[in-house]
């Protein structure tokens, strides 16, 4: 593990993070978690309900990805200046009510009063304006644990955390599988409640984080994405997510027309194909991340290899058991990946960037997203199996690339 900062430590750390606020950060990522999966789930099917074209619907998550790219490091440099606890509590609003907003755009397309590119414009718009705000809730929550944590303490806390997501994604699509029952709406309504009980929970008992524990002076030069410190995280966090997001946002197509499935059972199954992947990555995190002894980018190779492994299974077979193989090696190799990049830019910048490098890695899924599902969707539209070879290339290219500039450290 990288050495802080001379004469610093990464962290204000004048208290621990105690189980009572991480149990609270937990419950509070969780609830977007749950919710972005069952977007995930529900899209695809009620995208063809709404007769948007395959492209339409991924562009969809392509564009809010860009908005949450652009704007996450803004909310993580703004809750160095403010404090995290309101910056996770804002977030969380804007979640909900831009959920409630997206559904009922949806809820109109439903019943025929708007069509065509009209209703796709107005997704685009809902959908945007809620990641503008909801962007605010991960970078503020991952700063907060920064500044409770020693730099020894750094991965495993960000493991902890991560969890917060892995759980979400396992129960976002069983409860998606319950309420698609009631219509394939429900689950979008269900997510914009649970995010408010959320927000109301961090309201009354996450403490605040005095302003002093901050930082008294801010860095006058602003943290960049091409920063030496952090960049070769960076663009394997980015990498990484080009990669997972272009399996992610077909499997729904390719399982509807290979299996021949309605709209719901569509929910379903990409639900517990999810469900598989998110389970693995949860078991990494409560384990090997907590017991191995690694440097963060030897955590971030092992997870890579374990993503490649993954992509190559879902390109080269139909075959339900390998195919949930598959979305267990990407679990996986998530869940090696992200606990690993985050602590590592953490321990690599001083304690009045902690928000912005939150902010920062936070951007890394957005960007992701914003090319992963371009490029899938058009290339589903050539030929299914393109999508998870691409995701193949792209692992193995991050691979090589974190190869190399480990191997130019050695040499400096």
């Amino acid at each position: 593990m990288p050495d802080p900062p001379p004469g610093r430590d990464p962290a204000v750390t004048s208290s621990r993070l105690s189980r009572g606020q991480l149990t609270v950060l937990i419950l509070a990522l969780m609830a977007t978690g749950i919710g972005q999966s069952l977007v995930f789930a529900i899209l695809a099917p009620l995208g063809r309900e709404v007769a948007l074209g395959e492209l339409q619907i991924t562009s969809i998550i392509a564009s809010s990805s860009l908005v949450f790219a652009l704007a996450a490091p803004v909310w993580g440099r703004f809750s160095d200046r403010v404090g995290r606890k309101p910056v996770i509590i804002t977030g969380l609003l804007g979640y909900t009510i831009g959920t409630l907003l997206f559904a009922s755009v949806f809820h109109l397309g439903l019943l025929g009063v708007v069509s065509g590119l009209s209703l796709w414009g107005l997704l685009l718009l809902a959908r945007c304006s809620q990641t503008l705000v909801m962007s605010a809730t991960n970078p503020a929550s991952a700063a907060y644990a920064a500044d409770h944590s020693t730099s020894e303490q750094r991965t495993r806390t960000m493991a902890r955390l991560g969890t917060a997501n892995s759980m979400g994604t396992i129960l976002g699509p069983a409860v998606s599988g319950v309420l698609a029952t009631l219509g394939l709406l429900a689950p979008l309504y269900f997510a914009g409640g649970l995010a408010a009980l959320a927000a109301l929970l961090v309201w009354r008992q996450l403490p605040p984080t005095p302003k002093r524990e901050l930082g008294q002076h801010h860095s006058r030069v602003r943290l960049r994405m091409y920063d030496r410190r952090v960049v070769h995280l960076l663009a394997s966090g980015v990498g990484l997510f080009i990669g997972f997001s272009a399996i992610q946002q077909t499997l729904g197509f390719q399982l509807q027309d290979k299996l021949a499935l309605s709209g719901i059972q569509t929910a379903q199954m990409t639900g517990a194909a999810l469900m598989i992947s998110a389970s693995f990555t949860l078991l990494v995190q409560l384990t090997l991340m907590q017991r191995l002894k690694l440097r963060p980018t030897q955590f971030v190779r092992l997870g890579l290899l374990a993503l490649l492994c993954g992509a190559a299974l879902l390109a080269g077979t139909s075959r339900l058991p390998l195919l949930a193989a598959g979305m267990a090696f990407l679990g996986t190799g998530l869940g090696l990946c992200m606990p690993a990049i985050s602590a590592g830019a953490s321990l690599a910048v001083n304690p009045e960037e902690q928000g912005a490098v939150a902010g920062l890695v936070s951007a890394c899924p957005a960007i992701g997203f914003v090319v992963g599902p371009i490029c899938a969707g058009a290339l589903y539209q050539v030929h299914g199996p393109l999508a998870p070879l691409f995701s193949a290339v792209v692992f193995f290219l991050v691979l090589v690339m974190l190869a190399l500039h480990e191997g130019r450290q050695r040499s400096a």
